[in-house]
């Protein structure tokens, strides 16, 4: 089978490759949605602020049967690491495609000055072991965790805002950060127990500034509520509607500085969030998110609200050195 480059996907290709993903969905189901086409086509075609994307497949004949997506934060030679992902059919396993398009996107990394990559993959899963078999380690484990807001009443969210610290101001933003507050939301962000730790990379305001911009590209809305010390930010938490949003957002970070932990914060941001989406997005019904398997404290903020875990997700991680080369 062939191996080519997608760089300007057809809108066929873009359905063989959608075809995939919900193929490899079935198979490894994990609790989530099932795959969107109209997502998955501007995942394919939208450019990212401060990113670019090179897209492979593996076809037989005109059908698609394995495909990756290598996204590269960053400009050229970044001290960031890559992120692939590589998808197989069911059907297609164990042929060796999904290790060809590895080396594949290993001289992609290389051609790119990039000296790691990370992944993200479901435990459990075949891509645990065909990781671990290419040279990753495991670097970070996730939960996967659902809240469904019927089970969230109203009086719950109004009695954790009533006994919401004193001292604190909550605030909310739709979209880029305000600029009097960027400085404040990049130092906060230090916070996070999250893969930044070995990412090797700093939040500065034009970086939560980038993401944002990566969010609204999409067609999503991003909503941010904010804990604020004076012209601090004690804690916040994002939340990601979306588009064409069919009831589940998603959790995107949450922080409380160190200084200000065990005062209660993280829930009364989440709080707030609850109320001012059942105010603008009523028709938002379940959040998902993912926690560290080791931050406790935010597993305990997420369990008193309602969230359950759904699927535990790993993080691998490895040198590009080590990846095999394409041909070899």
């Amino acid at each position: 089978m062939d191996v080519i480059a997608l760089d300007d996907p057809t809108e066929a290709q873009i359905r063989e490759w959608h075809d995939v993903v919900a193929a490899v969905h079935a198979g490894d189901p994990a609790g989530d949605p099932a795959p969107d086409l109209e997502r998955t086509a501007r995942g394919l075609l939208g450019a990212e602020p401060g990113a670019r994307r090179r897209l492979w497949a593996a076809a037989d004949g005109a059908r698609l049967v394995a495909v990756a997506a290598l996204r590269l934060p960053g400009e050229p030679g970044a001290d960031r690491p890559g992120e692939i992902d590589i998808q197989v059919r069911p059907d297609h396993r164990r042929r060796g495609l999904g290790g060809r398009l590895l080396a594949v996107a290993a001289e992609g990394l290389r051609a790119d000055g990039r000296s790691s990559v990370i992944a993200q993959v479901l435990a459990g899963t075949p891509a645990v072991p065909f990781l671990e078999s290419h040279g990753f380690e495991c670097v970070l484990t996730l939960r996967g965790m659902l809240l469904r807001l019927d089970d969230v009443p109203a009086e719950r969210v109004a009695r954790l805002l009533a006994e919401a610290p004193a001292g604190y101001r909550l605030v909310r933003w739709r979209g880029v950060v305000p600029d009097d507050l960027a400085a404040a939301l990049a130092r906060a962000k230090h916070a996070m127990a999250d893969f930044s730790e070995y990412e090797g990379t700093l939040w500065d305001a034009l970086r939560v500034r980038e993401m944002a911009e990566i969010v609204a590209k999409r067609g999503d809305d991003l909503y941010t509520v904010a804990a604020l010390s004076g012209a601090a930010i004690a804690g916040f938490t994002e939340v990601v509607v979306p588009s064409g949003c069919a009831g589940r957002a998603a959790q995107y970070d949450t922080a409380v500085v160190p200084e200000h932990r065990g005062r209660r914060l993280g829930i009364s941001v989440k709080a707030e969030m609850l109320r001012w989406l059942a105010e603008e997005r009523p028709e938002v019904r379940e959040i998902e998110t993912d926690n560290s398997g080791d931050n406790d404290h935010m597993l305990a903020v997420n369990e008193e609200l309602g969230f359950r875990v759904e699927r535990e997700s790993l993080e691998y991680q490895a040198a590009t050195g080590a990846l095999p080369a394409s041909g070899a």
